[in-house]
């Protein structure tokens, strides 16, 4: 790589790169990869476990006395009152690795008083180094990208997630996805969160949602978008939102739109907008559960009865 990259960059790399070794190494034999279930439909495999600890050896032989917040150990290890705080994910798409789907990556950022400054995202399927430092821009290997120009959603691919989580709205997510889905020229969900940011940072999409998501998913993709001249935020377009479990990101006039959409959706949206579309969602219920007999029966009175 030629660029001049801040020192703090050059480290993550290191380290997302020891982390796609160990996984790439893995992945040659999945079946023997030994996986456990933190929650349903939320896996953790040793390969997790072993890609986070490399990655937390090789920044704080850098730097001790940062912090770490990561997905696995959380903030055991590293200093706990740093204002340096590295946030990671060490394999972002684990339930698409032990199927052997290859769409998953390192996610690696660093936080300094509470802003994202530093972001990595490596795909080791594709040997992908997505890369940004706050102020400096964004770059996919040693190319500087930028977000999509399209400004029509209707011709725009959004890239989302789907529920899986008991507790989830699952009629509510649906409900959502098909406001987005008659209004987009496609919506698609690769299955790692980081990937769609990254993805969207580089214009191979309009636009990203997902609801539930934890900081470690997003923090370094957000940086991403923002250095490739996008935006994020949540679904009210607010942009202090890494600890809101709502994420919208898009170039700028179809973030625009996509808020349109979806601000109605967000817990933080006004009362008004979120009653409305609970009548909307009764009405919808009720509408599915009638008989067909009743859907078809003519009104008393109506030319159309029966004699």
């Amino acid at each position: 790589m030629t660029l001049n990259l801040h020192p703090m960059a050059n480290v993550a790399i290191k380290a997302a790169r020891t982390a796609g070794s160990i996984i790439n190494r893995a992945a040659l034999d999945i079946e023997s990869v030994r996986v456990s279930q933190k929650k349903a439909n939320d896996f953790v495999t040793e390969v997790d476990k072993a890609a986070e600890q490399a990655i937390i050896e090789t920044l704080l032989t850098a730097y001790p006395g940062h912090g770490i917040l990561a997905e696995e150990s959380g903030s055991e290890f590293g200093a706990r009152d740093s204002e340096y705080v590295w946030i990671i994910d060490p394999l972002d798409g684990t339930t698409n690795f032990i199927h052997g789907l290859p769409v998953y990556c390192v996610s690696i950022a660093l936080s300094v008083r509470g802003k994202i400054e530093q972001a990595v995202v490596y795909d080791p399927t594709r040997n992908d180094l997505f890369t940004a430092t706050k102020g400096r821009g964004a770059y996919l290997n040693d190319r500087r990208i930028r977000v999509s120009k399209r400004t029509q959603l209707k011709e725009s691919l959004i890239s989302t997630g789907f529920p899986f989580r008991p507790g989830d709205n699952f009629n509510q997510y649906l409900t959502m996805m098909g406001d987005v889905m008659q209004r987009t020229a496609g919506l698609r969900r690769p299955g790692a969160a980081a990937l769609d940011l990254a993805y969207v940072a580089a214009g191979y999409t309009e636009g990203f949602f997902e609801l539930g998501l934890q900081p470690w998913d997003i923090a370094a993709g957000s940086l991403l978008v923002t250095e490739a001249g996008g935006l994020v935020g949540n679904f009210t377009g607010e942009a202090d939102f890494l600890e809101q479990h709502e994420c919208l990101a898009g170039n700028p006039r179809v973030y625009g739109q996509l808020v349109s959409i979806l601000g109605k959706y967000s817990k933080f949206a006004p009362a008004g907008e979120k009653a409305a579309l609970r009548q909307a969602a009764i009405e919808a219920d009720n509408a599915a559960t009638s008989t067909p007999a009743e859907s078809a029966a003519p009104a008393a009175g109506s030319e159309d009865a029966p004699f």
